[in-house]
């Protein structure tokens, strides 16, 4: 049957390199189809990725990251993503019946705003999320907001099937100690089978990259990103929590930290948050922005 993510993902160029990730997603499921999660797998690990805008869809290598690594786990039950890109004053989440997706960037070719990703019903997880917090946590859906591009961007990329259901949880807050304590509230909802992420770029320091010289790494990013590293390996999660008074680089490498702060929503998620992560995806993109992605167990 055709759906409508695929009927639009038919109409991208055959040469465009999102067209050939597409190929390379079905030869890898003719060849080992993913499994879907059961509870004999356990607890699925929660993420933290680095997204990027729609040139995202032309770095062919990045893109094969993300979608082999998630081949590497068993197809979530659902997946709820936090993203850098919706940050509100208290808890909200995406529409639970599908909804139009947020196109929240500009100047891109027209072909990125007919991309669709249209993901089954997200209702049963959005109960499975109300019964994780506290009667005292009022959490509004938003019936007219669909996924923005730090949730299907990347999600595109890594499940591009779009068969499993998703919602988007809102950045309600930039402190650290209460994203951390938020994140614990979801590390149940990964023993039921649902993918905890956290969507942001450890650095992001977009007006300060030298468009010039794409291929330097400042030393602001590459300074934050080994700070960050470091923190993570030993799992000083009390040093990642101090970052706006500790982190070298942060005016440039995160001028606002909204694309730093999911972070501890995954970290938080860990079943032992001080725990040294497991990286997935390192390295700089797009004039020297660290791409650096990790799971926690």
């Amino acid at each position: 049957m055709t759906t409508s993510t695929a009927a639009a993902d038919a109409l991208i160029p055959a040469a465009h390199p999102f067209a050939r990730h597409l190929e390379h997603h079905t030869r890898s499921q003719e060849r080992a189809p993913r499994q879907a999660w059961t509870p004999d797998d356990g607890i699925l690990p929660a993420l933290y990725i680095s997204h990027g805008a729609p040139p995202t869809f032309t770095d062919a290598a990045w893109m094969r990251q993300m979608h082999d690594w998630a081949a590497t786990m068993p197809t979530p039950r659902a997946i709820l993503i936090v993203s850098a890109h919706w940050e509100s004053d208290s808890i909200g989440i995406t529409s639970t019946v599908p909804t139009e997706l947020v196109y929240d960037f500009g100047g891109f070719d027209p072909m990125y705003y007919r991309m669709r990703y249209d993901t089954p019903d997200s209702g049963p997880l959005a109960q499975l999320l109300l019964d994780a917090l506290p009667d005292t946590v009022h959490v509004h859906e938003h019936r007219d907001r669909g996924l923005d591009h730090g949730a299907w961007l990347p999600l595109k990329v890594m499940y591009p099937d779009a068969d499993i259901p998703v919602l988007q949880l809102s950045l309600p807050t930039s402190d650290p100690a209460r994203l951390l304590a938020l994140g614990a509230r979801l590390r149940g909802l990964r023993e039921q089978g649902v993918l905890v992420m956290g969507s942001g770029f450890m650095t992001h320091g977009l007006p300060y990259i030298d468009w010039r010289r794409p291929d330097i790494v400042p030393d602001w990013s590459a300074e934050f990103d080994t700070w960050a590293a470091e923190a993570l390996d030993r799992g000083d999660v009390d040093e990642l929590a101090r970052f706006s008074t500790r982190a070298p680089g942060l005016r440039f490498a995160h001028p606002t930290v909204e694309h730093f702060t999911p972070l501890f929503v995954t970290l938080g998620a860990a079943t032992d948050p001080t725990a040294s992560v497991t990286t997935a995806i390192d390295g700089f993109i797009f004039g020297g922005l660290s791409k650096r992605s990790f799971q926690v167990a």
